[in-house]
């Protein structure tokens, strides 16, 4: 008798204990690290450009570890392409010309701003360059302008730009 309330006590802290670390392992679960695409699906901001992934089948590669720089373009910079002409990317038979112009905004490994604006141009995973100026403080990938920088995911970073850019080849 003496031996259990000496015990109870101790096993009392025990469960508190236990209970204690799952309720914040079910805290850190919802409040996970989030991947490229996960950032740009809870950003309003990225609609077209996480539809255009969606239809080149290119979100595993997006969650894959990478790390990857991606030059986000917005919605905004999405608009300035005739509508018929962004419809007719999204359409299946038109899914490598998409996966082209998506793979041109991806360069592989994590460059932050601050090695960004060391480069003069930069390889793409599509396989062609884009061309990194800086004027007037402003940092140009091709003929967009970076308007956002470091957006920190799992596996890269994105930097958000105001035009979507067209590999040349």
């Amino acid at each position: 008798m003496k031996i259990q309330k000496l015990l109870t006590p101790f096993i009392s802290l025990i469960v508190l204990a236990f209970i204690a670390v799952s309720a914040h392992a079910g805290y850190s679960k919802h409040y996970k690290s989030k991947d490229i695409v996960d950032i740009a699906a809870g950003s309003s901001q990225f609609s077209t450009l996480v539809a255009a992934v969606k239809a080149a089948d290119l979100v595993d590669v997006l969650k894959s570890d990478g790390p990857f720089t991606v030059f986000a373009p917005t919605d905004e910079a999405f608009a300035k392409i005739p509508k018929a002409t962004l419809d007719n990317l999204l359409l299946p038979e038109n899914k490598d010309k998409l996966i082209e112009i998506l793979t041109y905004h991806v360069v592989p490994g994590k460059v932050l701003a601050k090695d960004v604006i060391k480069l003069v141009a930069a390889e793409t995973v599509q396989g062609s360059k884009v061309m990194v100026t800086t004027n007037h403080g402003m940092v140009m990938i091709d003929n967009a302008t970076v308007v956002k920088t470091d957006i920190k995911a799992d596996n890269g970073v994105i930097h958000v730009i105001d035009s979507v850019i067209l590999p040349t080849s």
